[in-house]
């Protein structure tokens, strides 16, 4: 790929007009290589490294990022072997192959992020970086302070301990409710698993956050197309949890 002028590729990476990603340079708040960039400075995407608020950019036009707001019914994998409804089936049928960031069980539904930059989704994954992702669950029976205390406590579970780390009763009733958890692992079904082990199976579950990305209204079954802004906002989160968890001693300790 050739050399391009910084601010064409800001630019065309959907970071502002060519006039206002040239501002960004004069103000200092673009980096190319570890240094200060410079007006006259020309860049090659897929060898540079490019930060903008100290935050890395992948200016690389075939980089993707969506939203997709997966429906329940439906399996998050590219190819089912069983046969099962996919998430293919959203997706455009042309253009660069992305791939879902982490899983929603058959059953759930929600915010699911689709990505072909692997080092963004790194950071979103990996249990050490803590990224929050909150879950609206309706469940059997009628939530109560008592059960808010178990779930951010914890319990223990077939593979482990787990525990929200927080947690907020939304709507209680005679024989069900709702609530809000923010959890920062992404085990194996472990929302509901934790659920129904304080006594609240679960009926429904949607999940309505990943860090600073919010499902918003957006339907099921409907993809979008993330903004500069969104994209930037989930790298500045996940260089901030990254460097949270640089300074966090080993667990053994």
């Amino acid at each position: 790929m050739a050399e391009e002028r910084l601010q064409r590729a800001l630019a065309r990476a959907g970071y502002g007009s060519r006039r206002s990603c040239e501002e960004l340079i004069v103000q200092g708040k673009v980096r190319v290589n570890g240094r200060v960039a410079t007006l006259g400075d020309k860049v090659e995407v897929s060898r540079d490294r490019v930060e903008l608020q100290r935050v890395p950019v992948n200016l690389d036009p075939s980089t993707r990022y969506y939203a997709l707001h997966k429906p329940a019914g439906v399996v998050t994998t590219m190819k089912d072997p069983q046969g099962r409804p996919d998430i293919r089936a959203f997706l455009p049928e042309d253009g660069p192959r992305v791939f879902p960031v982490g899983r929603l069980d058959r059953e759930s539904e929600g915010l699911l992020v689709l990505t072909n930059d692997g080092d963004l989704a790194e950071r979103l994954l990996h249990p050490r970086y803590e990224v929050e992702k909150e879950y609206l669950a309706e469940v059997q029976g009628r939530p109560t302070p008592k059960h808010l205390a178990k779930l951010q406590a914890g319990v223990d579970l077939d593979d482990g301990p787990a525990k929200a780390k927080s947690a907020r009763i939304v709507d209680a009733r005679d024989d069900r409710g709702q609530l809000a958890l923010v959890m920062t692992e992404g085990r194996k079904r472990e929302v509901r698993r934790l659920l129904a082990a304080v006594g609240l199976p679960v009926l429904r579950l949607v999940r309505v956050r990943i860090g600073s990305l919010h499902l918003g209204r957006l339907r099921a079954g409907q993809l979008r197309e993330l903004t500069a802004d969104e994209v930037l906002a989930l790298g500045a989160m996940a260089a901030k949890a990254e460097r949270a968890a640089r300074r966090r001693p080993p667990a053994d300790l």
